[in-house]
Order: C-alpha cells, then sequence, then structure tokens
C-alpha cells in the first residue's frame, strides 16, 4: 500500500498549481485580511512547499523508521488539511469570492490525505495523537517559513 503514500504529492501538486495560477490575482480582492501577493515571491514560495511534501514524501517511504521522517510526512499531511479549510473555505464564505485553492483543497488534499492518514491509523503506522502533535509543528514551521520564502522569491525570481 505503500502507493497509497504517493497520493499526498500528487494532491498538493494540483493544489499549489490552482494557487500559482490564481491566487496572486485574487490577493489583490482579499487586501482586508492580508497584502496582496506578488506572483513572484508566491511561484517562488510554491515550489519550495511543493518539493518539501515531495521530499517528506520520499523520506517518509524510504526511511520508515526514522521517526523525524515519519513526524514530517504526516504533519504535512495534517497542516494542508488545515490549509484547505483554512485559508481558502473561510476566506471563500467571508469574501463571498471563490478563494483559488478551494476546489483542489476541498476535493483533493482533505480525502487523499484523511484516507492517507485513516488507513496509517489502522495499521498502526502512527498514532492519532502524534499526527495531531506534527501537523501542529509542522504546520507551525511552514507558516513561519511562508515570509522567508516571500524575501527569497523577491530575489530569486523576476518575471519581467
Amino acid at each position: 500500500m505503500s502507493s497509497l503514500f504517493l497520493f499526498f504529492p500528487l494532491a498538493i501538486t494540483l493544489h499549489n498549481l490552482e494557487e500559482a495560477l490564481w491566487l496572486p490575482q485574487w490577493s489583490k480582492y482579499a487586501q482586508k485580511f492580508h497584502a496582496p501577493v506578488n506572483k513572484d515571491k508566491f511561484h517562488f514560495a510554491v515550489i519550495v512547499i511543493t518539493l518539501l511534501a515531495y521530499l517528506a514524501t520520499c523520506t517518509f517511504m524510504f526511511l520508515p523508521q526514522i521517526l523525524v521522517c515519519k513526524y514530517f510526512y504526516f504533519g504535512f499531511l495534517g497542516a494542508m488539511i488545515i490549509n484547505a479549510i483554512f485559508p481558502h473555505l473561510v476566506s471563500t464564505i467571508i469574501l463571498k469570492k471563490y478563494s483559488p485553492g478551494l476546489i483542489t483543497g476541498v476535493f483533493l488534499v482533505i480525502p487523499s490525505n484523511v484516507l492517507i492518514i485513516t488507513y496509517s491509523i489502522y495499521n498502526k503506522v502512527i498514532s492519532f495523537y502524534k499526527i495531531v502533535l506534527s501537523t501542529i509543528v509542522v504546520g507551525t514551521v511552514l507558516l513561519i517559513m511562508i515570509p522567508i520564502l516571500f524575501k527569497l522569491g523577491k530575489k530569486f525570481i523576476s518575471y519581467e
């Protein structure tokens, strides 16, 4: 069943692609919640986050006995479930305007990640408690990384 674990990078790739295409423009509309996002900075951050998802998946699949690899992978799964709800679903409801990433978040990320988590808990790969703890840690690290990635993106990518 290790192929099940590959649904995560597939789902996050499609989700991040949807965001990359439409979120920078949409962010101008959502100014009351946060500053508009420049596409150069955003694309860089999305690429790095997507690559981290692949890294998390590969390290877990090839090194499942190393706990940090397992916690990194499952924490990422949990963080992306939360990401589909906050900000995508919540901002769509509050702004009454579609938030890019909502469809792939709700119909791809959440179901695939819940399937992986359910399978893994049932087969005693990891406990629910450890998933919750990992989600808090990985989610916090990702939130801290985003402004840093935006600053790096401003330096490294320029479409003009």
